[in-house]
């Protein structure tokens, strides 16, 4: 197809003579996306783009925006650690030793004593033998696929991953297998075939520990097993895991005990540790090699300091005060049974992030204003993220959420649900949830 097909226009000229043709530009699909009458434009127009919005003032569990004040219900700071005053106090002090950055990567310059604490705290935490720090979580989950996944090797990865590993997937040289989301059946056609075709070849099965969409657990038991059957390694994103599921927040393998039988996890510090950067844990070889081989850790800067010593005082937190996940795990279940005896689909959410299904893309748009209106912010996620037709209000939690916060969250959902025909009295889907609502 070529670009005037795309922009609904004749091309001029005979296909065959490449001289007649309107000279494309790469910034062709930069105007389609500003075309008058498309999505960009109407969710403009009609004030109803959620995206980019500016936070003035952030508190944890609470931010004000546009000069108001609103519980913040769409953050992933899921121990609420973000304010607390231990952890301000170790990014101050890491910037008054050490500066406010490193000012190259940790192959070279920027390998601070932090960064080797941090390391060896982490993987003695995550029970494995070796850890490498990465700069963001995205780049960790990309490196390690680039570094391990070559030519003749096959990821298996579930199509609900996150960007990241597929991102990890485009740079591999490796073939990438998607599997339909937590299939296992699907997954074992594939290795059946794989095996049978190429014995030799390595397999790698990727997977979220936790679907940053859904709020759902892999099927980790059931993926060992394969692993093991078919002599795949195991690889956990636990970005939405660690700090906030398993033994002590250990994450998604832990949740089953099965850590050592995961042959790589992968985290990130944006979350729960309420920085930014990223990690890997596994064997100390794999991850020696991973540090010599992972583009996106040699040619990038480290983490600086301050965001190194608010991870360390973020796992000192965590590691002394279980209370904080039985909190969150407790609000989770009470939110959770709210939305649903709300009328509300929240799919099968397991964790702290409970999507609450809207439907169609600019009714989630309208109810996300209206949500917003009414003093509750979380975010609005429409197709591709989530399925056509199943917009949705993700919705995650704190463990420093206080129940009259979680109340006033439900009661502004109650409103605008009743308001835009999702949910009807007497806690049922309203009509916009039936087909012929929709």
């Amino acid at each position: 197809m070529t670009v005037p097909d795309l922009l609904g226009q004749q091309p001029t000229g005979s296909p065959s003579d490449p001289t007649d043709r309107p000279a494309a530009s790469i910034f062709d699909k930069v105007e389609r996306f500003f075309e008058p009458g498309g999505d960009y434009q109407k969710v403009n127009e009609a004030d109803l783009y959620p995206y980019f919005r500016a936070i003035e003032v952030s508190e944890g569990s609470r931010a004000v925006m546009n000069g108001r004040e609103v519980i913040m219900a769409g953050s992933n700071n899921y121990l609420g650690l973000t304010n607390d005053p231990r952890v301000r106090e170790a990014a101050k002090a890491a910037v008054d030793k050490y500066g406010t950055g490193c000012t190259g990567s940790r192959f070279l310059n920027g390998t601070l004593d932090l960064h080797l604490e941090l390391e060896e705290r982490l993987a003695r935490f995550m029970r494995k033998e070796a850890c490498v720090l990465f700069s963001t979580g995205y780049m960790t989950n990309q490196g390690l696929l680039q570094s391990l996944a070559g030519r003749g090797d096959v990821i298996f990865s579930d199509k609900d991953n996150h960007a990241c590993i597929l991102a990890g997937q485009q740079v591999s040289a490796a073939e990438t297998v998607r599997y339909r989301h937590n299939d296992v059946e699907h997954l074992r056609t594939f290795l059946e075939r794989i095996s049978n075709e190429r014995p030799d070849a390595g397999k790698l099965i990727a997977t979220d520990g936790v679907f940053s969409m859904s709020g759902t657990i892999a099927r980790v038991p059931e993926l060992v097993g394969l692993a093991q059957e078919f002599g795949a390694a195991l690889f956990l994103d636990d970005a939405h895991a660690v700090g906030v599921i398993g033994d002590g927040g250990r994450g998604s393998a832990s949740v089953f005990g099965l850590e050592d039988e995961v042959a790589l996890t992968t985290g990130t510090f944006s979350k729960s540790f309420s920085s930014l950067g990223g990690f890997a844990v596994g064997d100390e070889t794999v991850i020696e090699y991973v540090r010599h081989t992972a583009s996106t850790h040699m040619f990038s800067a480290s983490m600086p300091p301050s965001a190194v010593a608010t991870v360390l005082a973020c796992l000192d937190i965590l590691e002394t005060e279980p209370e904080r996940l039985e909190r969150l795990a407790e609000i989770s279940d009470t939110m959770r049974d709210g939305f649903r005896s709300l009328g509300f689909d929240v799919w099968a959410s397991q964790t702290p992030i409970i999507p609450v299904v809207i439907g169609e893309m600019y009714r989630c748009f309208a109810f996300w204003k209206d949500l917003l209106e009414a003093g509750v912010f979380a975010n609005a996620v429409v197709p591709p993220a989530v399925p056509q037709g199943q917009s949705l209000m993700r919705t995650s939690y704190m463990a420093t959420h206080t129940d009259e916060e979680l109340d006033r969250v439900l009661s502004a959902f109650e409103t605008v649900g009743l308001q835009h025909g999702i949910i009807a009295p007497g806690g049922k889907p309203g009509p916009a949830m039936t087909p012929s609502g929709a």
